[in-house]
């Protein structure tokens, strides 16, 4: 098949721009800015109706694999002549502007019509026409590669024109080769089924979860299972190549034409530049792959896609499982390991919630029986406590905590602690099973053998590179050789050029080189982490300032309502400078990692990864951390109180502790974030933007949706949102994850709302990468990489945090001791008046006692305070008592023993479920043996072929040379054979 040339297609194609200019040209401006984005689906179909509306070549047979757009320059009225012209000159005047692109120089100025509109447009013709010699340079470079390319730039897309590209079966199986894919081979060996008491119990389990599974061929158990091997063009008989157009499917297509495009370089320019250079600069404007076809419409032809749609992204399918081998058949293992885990973890969330609710309920059951609220409740408690601030709180009556002393029960008691424990082995139990999930995604993906090769170096590495390299090349030349004027321009080019080669190829970027960027990177983090603190410490202050002000309110319901205002508000204001601090340390920590100039990709999205969760994990959790470990525990003591700015005192926990209002923070901002910034976000949007394009609809005029004719595939997917990487998908539940397991004492519901999220997420996320975003490259993976060791670490320290807020945020630890070295009964009568000191109110400082101090109507002498203090008679009045010391020393005894006992039992849980199932191990050890015997049957056919080729008279002569061959053969296929095991 004839191949035409970049110059004759953009002839040809663009000739047609007075065709273009008659149609209607608002199409780009209805879809952007008048939000009929319903013009993509609902226009009827054009011409050229077997290449499949956009997905094949003009002759309808070549597959598009892939897509690259560029910008268009809007014919004027005052320069169409000139830009007609331009592409219909001579083939002189093109061999010429070839030539000089070659030799580096720009080309020669191309004639004006008008002078003024010449100076004018100078500056941008020059761009777009260096913009337009690097396209075509670049297009050639992909055409010696063996793709094959087609320009269309007559769409009903004004300015975009678009290039596609197929690749070759050639081309094809030598970057399959390259790439080491494996392909399934023609051998097909039964998968070993469980027998006996364990088959039985599968039967009944697939019986019963079958109305749970899709309607996905590819969702259901196979028998039989293909024998793969990495594609070589020597083996090609091994393969069952029955199929070409098939055997490679249309994400093994894309993601081998990606690889090329990131192998492919436009050398002629001053530095090397890549497909990610030319995006980056504007040559280009998109790369993308094409999706199989539509979702929803009249007469869609069947496709993964739609099939995706319906079995998958629908909402009303939310009980089902995923269909996980089709994802990954369309979207690439990376993505497909992602909704996997996702799936794995939010099945994992339905235990812990059932147990979570248990607690919960437990507490709520309980609550009339604990004798300590009731203390606090009963009618004829007459304990006075101390003001809660200073001149404008007075004294008040401990039963007017009755509320908040019944509704801590809910989560502080005895069945927390047996919580907390349960969750730590939850998620042990979790890690283990998903590295058994993920093994046996590996052997079913043909990822077992499968090792992650260095990654092509990233554009803006390269051109970091480039520039060391020819600033290192400058001062190293002789002052003489700069002072020379140079006679020959184009020799002068060519050497700077090989010279700048050459030291790009020695030449890397050291840590001195990143220097600068990484003293940026700490105090950069140090400065947004300083923020995050500033904040809190802002809230705080807002609290106490609040706290003051409502209790002088004449209202009388308002200063019974104080504590239950102050905390709803701060928490809500919280909620609202983490949503929006989310947004500013994920665009600073994308600036620092920028700044780092990584040299790959993966290298990339690893430190991102890691400042990114940096931030958002202090910026989340920071609130909660000071409520839980540092709120109540800096406050001094009546009469001693401490002050910030000599003016603000410090604020106290509830009588019932903190833990209630730790659990009002927690649940306030992980239902927020979920609520708002995961579901809101990405639900309410985008239904909003449906609703403006259908009010948009309205105003349309029958004439105008019967000009519009139907996009063609390609300009479809090009006003798609490009997809831009799973680490804010993973982010997010690596966050709620966090809210599940590093407090959950406080806040045993927390699985279950997590849970709830999540049944929502996987379909959200499912409808997103189906219908909204441009499909993406289908990356391999063996693993989720750095995310399963944040979740690892997030894990381990939850053991840590569940102890100490257990040990000293509740009144765990306090009851046990009076419980079983105070109470003169063993029981928890007494309990309260043990945990409160008194306080002589002659004591007060001055300025510091209560405006009012005859609101309960009689003189008070004596107030108490919860703390374990000495009484004002005493020889040490206001000191810290022994049972302050007992009680710290059991605390600190519970922090050791909990967590040692909880990260044993963790480690034994890891050391007795293996990481590969028995099974999948006995599979792989199957699939090697088939292997070998596959190759040994090849060699005996070899061999025999060669002596059957051997004359019979010259087989004593040619003794050696079958020896020969057949020894050098086995050793061949036995090396295969050690990089296979």
């Amino acid at each position: 098949m004839a191949e035409e040339t970049p110059e004759s297609s953009g002839t040809s194609l663009l000739h047609n721009s007075a065709a273009t200019a008659s149609k209607p040209r608002h199409f780009l401006k209805d879809v952007v800015f008048h939000g009929k984005f319903q013009l993509l689906n609902s226009l009827a179909p054009e011409e050229n109706t077997q290449c499949q509306h956009g997905l094949y070549f003009q002759d309808g047979e070549r597959r598009v694999d892939y897509i690259l757009t560029y910008h268009i320059k809007k014919p004027s009225s005052s320069r169409s002549n000139r830009q007609s012209s331009r592409f219909t000159d001579n083939a002189f005047t093109r061999s010429l502007r070839r030539g000089t692109a070659r030799l580096g120089r720009p080309p020669p100025p191309q004639p004006r019509g008008v002078p003024e509109v010449a100076s004018q447009d100078h500056s941008m013709d020059y761009h777009e026409d260096d913009k337009r010699y690097r396209r075509e340079e670049f297009e050639g470079n992909l055409r010696d590669m063996g793709l094959e390319l087609e320009k269309d730039e007559d769409t009903k897309t004004p300015g975009v024109g678009f290039v596609k590209i197929h690749a070759p079966w050639h081309v094809l199986c030598r970057e399959a080769e390259f790439m080491k894919l494996k392909m399934p081979t023609k051998k097909v060996y039964e998968v070993k089924q469980c027998s006996g008491v364990g088959a039985k119990i599968n039967t009944l389990v697939n019986k019963a979860t079958e109305p749970l599974h899709p309607n996905v061929e590819e969702n259901r158990a196979q028998n039989v299972k293909h024998l793969s091997y990495a594609f070589s063009r020597e083996k090609q008989h091994l393969f069952d190549l029955s199929d070409r157009d098939s055997f490679f499917d249309s994400k093994t297509r894309a993601s081998i034409v990606f690889e090329v495009l990131k192998r492919t370089k436009c050398t002629k320019a001053k530095y090397s530049m890549g497909i990610t250079s030319l995006l980056g600069s504007g040559v280009y404007t998109a790369a993308y792959p094409l999706h199989d076809g539509d979702v929803d419409g009249e007469n869609v032809e069947p496709n993964d896609r739609k099939l995706l749609y319906e079995e998958w992204a629908s909402y009303s399918v939310f009980y089902k499982y995923q269909p996980i081998g089709l994802v990954r058949k369309y979207f690439g293992e990376k993505i497909g390991l992602y909704f996997a885990w996702l799936g794995l973890y939010t099945q994992m969330l339905i235990p812990a919630s059932v147990v979570g609710v248990i607690v919960f309920l437990y507490g709520c059951a309980t609550v009339d029986n604990n004798i300590p609220s009731m203390e606090i409740c009963h009618p004829r408690n007459n304990i006075t406590m101390c003001p809660l601030c200073d001149r404008a709180c007075n004294y008040w009556k401990l039963k007017e905590a009755c509320g908040t002393a019944r509704a801590s029960h809910l989560f502080d008691n005895p069945a927390t602690v047996f919580f907390s424990i349960f969750m730590a082995l939850w998620a042990a139990m979790f890690m283990e099973h998903w590295k058994r999930r993920q093994m046996r995604l590996n052997y079913e993906w043909d990822l077992t053998g499968f090792e992650e090769e260095e990654d092509h170096p990233r554009a803006e590495y390269e051109l970091c590179v480039m520039q060391k390299s020819l600033k290192k090349e400058h001062k190293t030349q002789k002052p003489t050789e700069i002072a020379e004027e140079p006679t020959n321009k184009w020799k002068q080019t060519v050497q700077s050029a090989m010279a700048g080669l050459k030291l790009t190829e020695k030449e890397k970027l050291t840590c001195r080189d990143r220097l600068p960027a990484y003293m940026t990177n700490i105090v950069m983090m140090l400065l947004m982490i300083g923020v995050t603190f500033a904040i809190v410490f802002g809230v705080i202050l807002y609290r106490i300032s609040i706290t003051a002000a409502l209790h002088m309110s004449n209202n009388p319901t308002t200063r019974s309502n104080v504590r239950l205002m102050v905390k709803t508000t701060a928490a809500i204001i919280n909620l609202v400078v983490i949503l929006i601090l989310d947004e500013v340390y994920g665009a600073v920590a994308r600036w620092l990692t920028v700044l780092e100039v990584p040299k790959t990709d993966k290298s990339f999205e690893e430190r991102l990864i890691f400042k990114t969760f940096i931030l958002k994990f202090v910026n989340a959790f920071t609130p909660i951390i000071y409520i839980a470990f540092f709120r109540g525990r800096l406050v001094g003591r009546p009469g001693s109180y401490l002050y910030v700015f000599e003016s603000y005192r410090m604020e106290e926990c509830a009588h019932g502790g903190c833990l209630m209002e730790l659990c009002i923070q927690l649940s306030i901002t992980m239902l927020g974030k979920q609520l708002i910034q995961n579901n809101l976000f990405e639900i309410g949007i985008p239904k909003l933007k449906k609703l403006i394009r259908y009010i948009k609809s309205k105003r349309r005029s029958f004439q105008e949706e019967e000009r519009e004719k139907k996009l063609q595939r390609y300009e479809t997917d090009h006003f798609l949102e490009p997809f831009a990487g799973l680490t804010p998908e993973y982010m997010e539940m690596i966050i709620q994850f966090g809210f599940v397991t590093l407090f959950v004492a406080s806040f045993p519901l927390a699985p279950l709302f997590a849970l709830l999220n999540n049944i929502i997420e996987i379909r959200l996320d499912a409808k997103k990468f189906v219908a909204e975003l441009r499909r993406p490259v289908a990356a391999r993976a063996k693993d989720i990489g750095i995310w399963y060791n944040l979740l690892r670490g997030v894990a381990k320290v939850a053991v840590i945090i569940n102890a100490f807020v257990i040990s000293f945020t509740s009144d765990f630890i306090p009851r046990l001791v009076y419980q079983y070295m105070y109470s003169p009964d063993g029981s928890m009568h007494g309990f309260v008046n043990h945990t409160m000191s008194y306080f002589n109110v002659s004591d007060f400082q001055d300025g510091k006692e209560p405006m009012d101090p005859h609101h309960l109507g009689y003189q008070v002498e004596m107030c108490r305070y919860k703390d374990y203090r000495e009484p004002p008679w005493s020889n040490t009045p206001y000191v810290v008592s022994k049972e302050f010391w007992a009680v710290l020393a059991a605390r600190l005894a519970f922090v050791i023993v909990f967590q040692n006992v909880v990260m044993l039992m963790s480690d034994i849980v890891d050391w007795l479920i293996p990481d590969i199932p028995k099974d999948i191990s006995l599979q792989i050890h199957k699939e090697k043996i088939l292997m070998v015997e596959l190759f040994m049957k090849e060699e005996q056919g070899k061999m025999q072929f060669i002596d059957s080729m051997t004359p019979c008279d010259g087989k004593e002569r040619n003794n050696h040379a079958p020896i020969a061959r057949s020894r050098s053969i086995p050793h061949t296929h036995s090396h295969t054979h050690a990089n296979n095991f």
